[in-house]
Order: C-alpha cells, then structure tokens, then sequence
C-alpha cells in the first residue's frame, strides 16, 4: 500500500513539474492571469491543446489562472472554430485541425516579433528587392514596410520591390503606391496564407532578389532553419536560391524548436535577426556556423 502511494506521489509531482515547464515554455504571457486579453489567452490554451493532445478543465484552471466558467467558454469558442473537439470534463486536440492558425499565432510573443520586424526593415534601401515568406513575423515586417514608406520621404521616388508567396502579404503591400508587389504562383495553404507547390516555384529560378527575410518554425543551432510544412519548405528553399543576402527573421522561443522540414543550412544564411532573450550559448552556436546574429 505504502509502495503504492509512493509510486501515485510520485506520478503526481512528475505531472505537476511537467504542468509548471508547460506554463514556462508555451504560456508566457498567459500567467499573468486576468492581465492576458481573451485572443492572447486563446492562443495560450489552443498551443497546449495541440501539444498536450488533451486538457481537463481543472488543469486549463492552473495553469491559464482563468476560472472554470472561463475556461469552459473558451473551450466552447475553439470548438465552435473546429480548432478542438470537447470532451466530459475537457478538450482534446481535433486531428483535422493540423497547425494554429495565424490568427491565433500572432498574439504569440507579439512584443518581440514587432520588434524584430522594426531591425529588419532598417536593412532595406530605396530600391532594393526583398522578399518575404509567409509567417507572423514576416507578416509584421510587411506591416513595418508600409508604416516607413508612408513616413520615409528617402522611398518617394525610389520604389522597393516586394517578392512574396503570402497572399495576405501581397494583399496589405498593393495599397502602398511606393511598392511593387510580385506574387509567385501555387495553391493557398489556408493556415498560413503561402503560395505552395510547383506553380509557386516557376517563377522564383527567373527573379533576382537583395534580400530575403525569411520566418521559421524551428532553429536548429548546429543543423539550420525548419518549417512544419513539406511544400513551404520546397518554396522556402527557391527563396533562399534566388537571395543574395538571406535574414532569418524569429522571436528566440524558436530556437531550439523542432519542425518536421529543413529550408536551409546555416551555409546558406546571412544572418538571424532575433530578440534579446536568445541565450549567449545559442548565439555563440551560431555564430560558429559563420551566421551573424543580431539582436532587436
């Protein structure tokens, strides 16, 4: 019996400190409690539910520090956008529903990724191509680029080109009268509005870019650059061929984040703009693979 209460302790301290490296590593902003908005809260519990597979209501409780009657009205929100399936007591993650959409990712350490945005658009010049995949982060740097060529007078009459696979990108750059927008070819991926597939890559081999501000999924230190989707990491890779100077553009927690497909190795990039919470042996890591890093 004695053994027995052991061993069920001992299980319960294993699940707790897995709970606590949940709450650390993916809900960041969520443990300030009442203080996180509903979309950031939202993003929060749809990350754990996709790592975790399921969550009871009593551990969504702990570690969001939301009530029960909040956390069953987010739970029923998620359901109702077929991003989970409910369970008695709970949730579960919905096999169909494959990755977080990007309208739940880019509350995620949004503070960092608008900074990271802010240091790469420095990088551009009156008359450059650059070229954007899709991605929150990148997603900020096109919402960057049209705040500086509203208010830059150096850009009013020395248009930049803006090479894209991103359907929302191209669609929030037409407006911009000093940017020319060109837009690969392919089929929509309605998780990350890119451009895919062997349209998406006719037209990449025949264009010239300056430079190539890529988002990721995962870091890899030693090995280089991931994204989770097989045919974005195809089109990323014809990016990166057709750059002549290729910037990885992420908020650190990607680093030391796995993802299924590798883009590129560190022989291929430029450089990795990133924020200040990147850890020292990381950049030194990096660093050793001939790869600047610079810190937003």
């Amino acid at each position: 019996m004695m053994k027995a209460e052991t061993e069920h302790s001992g299980e319960a301290r294993a699940r707790e400190s897995v709970n606590v490296y949940e709450c650390e590593q993916m809900c960041v902003y969520a443990r300030k409690g009442e203080r996180v908005n509903r979309q950031e809260r939202l993003a929060a519990l749809l990350d754990l539910v996709m790592k975790r597979k399921t969550l009871r209501v009593d551990e969504i409780v702990q570690l969001l520090g939301v009530s029960p009657a909040t956390a069953r009205r987010d739970l029923d929100f998620l359901a109702n956008q077929q991003l989970v399936s409910r369970t008695r007591g709970g949730v579960m993650a919905n096999p169909t529903s494959g990755e977080i959409p990007m309208r739940f990712r880019m509350v995620r350490f949004s503070d960092a990724k608008t900074r990271v945005a802010r240091k790469a658009v420095r990088l551009i010049n009156p008359g450059d191509v650059v070229a954007l995949n899709g991605g929150t982060t990148t997603t900020e740097i096109s919402a960057e680029i049209g705040a500086v060529m509203a208010s830059d007078f150096a850009f009013a009459n020395d248009v930049i080109t803006v090479v894209t696979n991103a359907v929302n990108i191209a669609n929030d750059l037409a407006i911009r009268p000093q940017v020319r927008v060109v837009v690969s070819g392919g089929v929509v991926r309605a998780r990350s509005y890119e451009l895919v597939g062997p349209l998406a890559a006719l037209i990449l081999p025949h264009i010239s870019v300056d430079k190539l501000f890529l988002g990721v999924t995962g870091i890899d230190v030693e090995l280089g650059i991931y994204t989770e989707d097989e045919d974005e990491a195809a089109v990323n890779q014809a990016l990166v061929h057709m750059a002549r100077q290729t910037y990885v553009v992420a908020d650190s927690s990607k680093v030391r984040t796995t993802a299924f497909a590798k883009i590129a190795g560190w022989d291929s990039i430029s450089a990795l703009i990133t924020d200040a919470n990147i850890a020292p042996a990381d950049i030194a890591a990096i660093e050793r693979r001939g790869v600047s890093v610079i810190l937003a």
